[in-house]
């Protein structure tokens, strides 16, 4: 399987849905919360205490951040999102207490993940979850997450593999149009991070199965998510209610026997990564940079 080319997005579609979704958001999605979840305990075997963490979010699919700033309290918390929901209630007074104690500010920032307005090795760990599925050039944005990281940093990540909505692709396979956008596969991405400069990448996967007891409902949680389809292919008119019975029985044909009732499976494939910032080999311009390990003290011959 090929890693889907540069290009294919439509951007501005994307970036309305997200926002869309971002303002009727009360609450992270239930799914990118859970995945945030996970990808926190992976912290556990982790030796790192940063000073500054960059979170970059994507909209109302942002999740984990809690778990992220409870392990690292006293680190300076910075967030960046194409899409920021809306802002949260003003904290009680023992929240702003313990946040004074801490020495430590939040900031959210409105801002593109593919162009991070930082400056270089500002970061001692970028973490993300989900956020590379916004972008038709993973490449760029691993590169762009590198330039930020400091030396010694660490990326940690998450995103969606190739089978991700499998079953709705199929639904409309009758369909020339594509209805569901391309993701990358785990070994293009562990590719793209070596690509990027990052030294020791480590990328696993694992399937997550979700049912719905209809296919409205599916469509509905996508669009509640800001997951629509921005496929720069995508037919630009009203998907006719043909097209869409026949995408509904074709899904309804795949129901699952549950406790009570037939239910509709919709597959995600997660993608957990993570990768170290080694110290430059090669200087801004082009010069190899060769270090002495003094291995004790050097003396003088008379």
């Amino acid at each position: 399987m090929t890693a889907p080319s540069p290009g294919w997005l439509d951007a501005a579609a994307a970036r309305r849905a997200m926002r869309r979704a971002a303002r009727g958001a009360r609450a992270p999605d239930p799914l990118a919360a859970e995945i945030g979840r996970r990808m926190a305990e992976r912290l556990e075997v982790v030796r790192l205490a940063p000073r500054r963490v960059l979170d970059v979010r994507c909209g109302a699919a942002a999740g984990g951040d809690d778990a992220l700033r409870a392990r690292y309290a006293r680190a300076e918390h910075v967030a960046i999102d194409p899409a920021p929901p809306r802002r949260r209630a003003r904290p009680g007074w023992a929240a702003r207490l313990a946040r004074g104690l801490a020495l430590r500010a939040d900031h959210v920032v409105c801002g593109d993940a593919a162009a991070l307005p930082f400056a270089t090795s500002a970061f001692q760990l970028v973490w993300s979850n989900l956020a590379l599925a916004a972008y038709d050039d993973p490449a760029a944005v691993l590169r762009e997450w590198h330039r930020v990281l400091a030396v010694d940093g660490l990326l940690m990540f998450t995103a969606l593999g190739p089978d991700t909505l499998k079953e709705l692709r199929a639904a409309f396979a009758f369909d020339a149009a594509p209805h569901v956008h391309p993701f990358a596969d785990m070994h293009d991405i562990g590719d793209m991070l070596v690509g990027a400069g990052f030294a020791e990448p480590v990328i696993d996967m694992e399937m997550v199965t979700l049912t719905y007891a209809a296919f409205d409902d599916l469509c509905a949680d996508l669009r509640r998510a800001g997951a629509i389809n921005a496929h720069a292919a995508r037919r630009r008119g009203l998907t006719g209610r043909g097209t869409w019975d026949r995408a509904r029985r074709a899904y309804e044909a795949l129901a699952r026997d549950g406790e009570s009732a037939h239910r509709l499976p919709a597959t995600v494939e997660v993608v957990y990564g993570h990768a170290w910032k080694p110290a430059p080999r090669v200087a801004a311009d082009g010069r190899r940079i060769i270090r002495f390990d003094a291995r004790g003290p050097i003396r003088k011959r008379d």
